[in-house]
């Protein structure tokens, strides 16, 4: 992503293109805090292919990702479009069988993400 501007048109992009995104900081493969590991291990669980962006590349990242999703930390996990949140909701989601729940309802749905 090296000629990624971070608009709000580049964002939505990421998050409506792909069924499951993570913004975090670092990678999946060398997470740089406890919150962004925790999200990344909940993703693997499922056994689903995601995208993870590392919001610590670039410092317009941050401010322009919690802007644009009118949601204040990171790291955030979309599903079908959809901000779920951050490691502590996708936990919880994923514990109780909820977002296993989402993923295969969005799959099922034909309708574009929105």
């Amino acid at each position: 992503m090296s000629e990624f501007n971070w608009t709000p048109d580049e964002i939505a992009e990421i998050v409506n293109n792909n069924r499951l995104v993570l913004f975090m900081k670092g990678t999946p493969e060398m997470p740089q805090c406890g919150f962004s590991n925790r999200a990344a291990q909940v993703l693997k669980a499922l056994e689903q292919p995601f995208v993870s962006v590392n919001v610590l590349s670039d410092q317009r990242a941050i401010p322009n990702v919690c802007e644009w999703a009118d949601f204040p930390t990171m790291p955030q996990v979309y599903v079908h479009g959809e901000l779920i949140g951050g490691s502590d909701i996708a936990l919880e989601m994923y514990e109780s069988g909820e977002l296993q729940e989402m993923i295969a309802e969005g799959d099922d749905d034909s309708s574009p993400t929105e």
